[in-house]
């Protein structure tokens, strides 16, 4: 796991670019803190900052070249079949000089090529530069668990793992208004866009080729459709199957020359990777955090039960709304493109307590996606089979528009549901789904701009960008497209994105056995009705493992997190609203976004019936941040 960056200069203007590449590779120093080296050639440069897993001696240091000279590879990631792969090599003749994975997956691209791709199972960027042909190749793993952003233009290609990396590089920065418009409705961006124009980031499954003023994106993966052939087994043959590919997963991932551990919620996945690792690890550690000051979210006993299932040993760190706050400005200030899951919070402090006990973590991120787990999954087979209740629901949308709404109360809450619940029904499968994804709608998104950057939103290409993250909804879609779309957009743009950042953040490496691409293409041959029914969500996975774990981990609610952003508002961070990032004036001299706007969000913010008011200032003040660390000396154009 690792930080790598790198430019490719077609003319002296671009090579002007290759002093900063230093100040790149140093901006990605928290990815990397055990080693960082640069090569500098006379039209490219590459840095790499190394955080050693595999092979921590010298021998694992990139910039890595093979033998002959001719060929330098950074990777960030880890390739888990890399001992099979290794040794088919040294069977066609390869010598090795390392143990670790860089050296094998080198030496395959120098042996396949592009074809290379289709045989790592991992996650991973990185960047290969060949020096006779005077091309790069780059790729990014399948599902998108690694960052990978770049720039083409006339006079250079430059890459990095973060945006911070990319602005090192003395880029001119202008914002991308459509990116604004979609990260105000979503609180992030999806791939593969970025909130500055002319900064992408490569797709999950996609590779670049990039020579002389010349570049070429290709796909190697996509997940399988309704194209695909399906399982022809039975449900319990599909249970068998997925006990055995997720075990195989989980035990590919204990491979490390460094302590490794496993974070434990005690909710149904990380109990399941927890117990599959312990398996295969006398010594497994497991890490889970409590939160003294909202009892309602904190699961510690159950992941203590489940400790104590499968003899681990367990560390809980409890937090108070006091110790999360403290960590606040540390997130703000590492986020280098606006980014406003709140739960990132958790994950940090998370990541930051479990790297003074072990370098590699793994993970239940995936399961929700894949299998059905979230509440809107429980409204989209609602919605596709309605009943009297839901043709209610959408026929009382006056009354809940008139109700109180707030996700700090559960009657409130409901109604907030409801209301959301009953506009989706009156829209087509993907204005649903995106409706469902977001938090506010394009036109309260809009209203929430200043009319100079709202002039310059092309409503075509938003809806151009829109629909091509929504293009595996068909109107005659099922649960299993609605998956597929969470994998392409929520999970890459998303869940994938927080928890790299953060746990990078802190050095730390979390890997998702969920995301094992043979679990991922067995579980999208599989009927929908065996991941979500009227009893429950994620049936397969919880049925398959039911033997294995405590029976108090079933038939209880699934909780998720909810960082206290309404009280933080309210109490300490009321004066950065009123005074500062949100203030009156300066939002007016800024010229982004509708002063008046702001205002009545404030209010409501404050009011009895904040509705996701919070969820909304949560974002703006992630953009103030944002836009004050990097572009507050950028002139906007009004």
């Amino acid at each position: 796991m690792c930080g790598i960056t790198g430019i490719f200069a077609f003319n002296l203007v671009g090579k002007f670019n290759k002093i900063h590449v230093t100040a790149a590779t140093m901006a990605l120093h928290k990815r990397g803190p055990d080693f960082q080296d640069i090569y500098l050639g006379d039209n490219v440069a590459l840095g790499h900052q190394r955080l050693s897993i595999i092979d921590t001696s010298d021998a694992g240091n990139q910039p890595m070249w093979d033998a002959s000279g001719r060929y330098c590879i950074v990777f960030n990631g880890e390739i888990f079949n890399f001992p099979e792969l290794r040794k088919e090599l040294e069977n066609g003749g390869v010598a090795f000089r390392s143990r670790c994975d860089t050296e094998v997956l080198l030496q395959l691209y120098i042996r396949d090529g592009e074809k290379c791709l289709t045989r790592l199972n991992g996650f991973f960027a990185f960047c290969i530069y060949d020096k006779a042909e005077e091309t790069l190749f780059l790729a990014r793993d399948r599902f998108g668990i690694k960052p990978l952003l770049y720039l083409f233009d006339e006079d250079k290609f430059i890459f990095a793992s973060e945006m911070k990396a990319m602005l090192h590089y003395g880029l001119e920065k202008e914002i991308d208004e459509v990116s604004l418009l979609t990260y105000l409705q979503l609180n992030y961006i999806p791939p593969p866009h970025t909130i500055l124009k002319g900064i992408y980031k490569l797709k999950p499954g996609h590779y670049l080729r990039v020579g002389v003023q010349k570049l070429e994106e290709h796909v190697y993966y996509t997940l399988p459709d309704a194209s695909t052939p399906g399982f022809t087994g039975s449900y319990e043959d599909a249970q068998k199957k997925l006990k055995e590919l997720l075990e195989a997963a989980v035990q590919r991932r204990l491979i490390a020359d460094v302590p490794l551990g496993s974070f434990l919620s005690g909710g149904v996945d990380s109990s399941i990777v927890t117990g599959l690792a312990a398996r295969h690890k006398a010594d497994l550690h497991t890490f889970s955090i409590g939160f003294r000051d909202a009892k309602f979210f904190d699961e510690t006993d159950y992941a203590r039960l489940v400790a104590a299932h499968f003899n681990t040993a367990h560390t809980v760190f409890s937090l108070t709304n006091d110790d999360m706050y403290a960590h606040l400005h540390s997130i703000l200030d590492y986020v280098d493109e606006p980014f406003a899951d709140s739960s990132a919070i958790a994950v940090y402090i998370l990541s930051r307590e479990t790297r003074k006990h072990a370098t590699v973590a793994l993970s239940g991120d995936g399961a929700d996606e894949l299998l059905a787990g979230y509440n809107k999954h429980e409204a989209f087979r609602r919605s596709f089979d309605p009943g009297l209740r839901e043709h209610a629901v959408r026929l009382l949308q006056p009354l809940w528009r008139t109700l109180p709404k707030s996700r700090n109360n559960a009657a409130a809450n409901r109604v907030r549901q409801l209301l959301r619940f009953s506009k989706g029904m009156k829209l087509s499968l993907p204005d649903r789904y995106w409706l469902w994804a977001g938090f506010i709608g394009q036109e309260d998104a809009l209203q929430t701009l200043a009319p100079g950057i709202r002039e310059k939103i092309v409503l075509n290409e938003f809806e151009t960008r829109k629909s091509s993250l929504l293009s595996a909804l068909q109107e005659n879609g099922g649960i299993n497209d609605v998956l597929r779309t969470d994998v392409q957009m929520v999970l890459a743009g998303d869940m994938l994105h927080k928890v790299d950042l953060m746990s990078m953040a802190n050095g730390l490496e979390v890997r998702v056995p969920f995301l094992d691409v043979e679990v991922v293409n067995f579980l999208f041959t599989l009927p929908a009705e065996w991941k979500i029914d009227r009893n429950m969500r994620k049936r397969l996975l919880q049925e398959s493992f039911r033997d294995m774990l405590p029976p108090q981990l079933y038939n209880r609610p699934k909780k998720g997190f909810e960082v206290p952003l309404l009280s933080w508002f309210r109490k300490e961070m009321k004066s950065i609203i009123q005074d500062d990032l949100l203030n009156d004036s300066f939002v007016h001299d800024q010229g982004i976004f509708n002063s008046d706007a702001i205002r009545k969000l404030k209010k409501r913010l404050f009011s009895s019936n904040p509705g996701d008011a919070h969820a909304r200032i949560w974002g703006l003040i992630v953009f103030q941040h944002w836009w004050k660390k990097y572009l507050a000396n950028v002139t906007v154009n009004r």
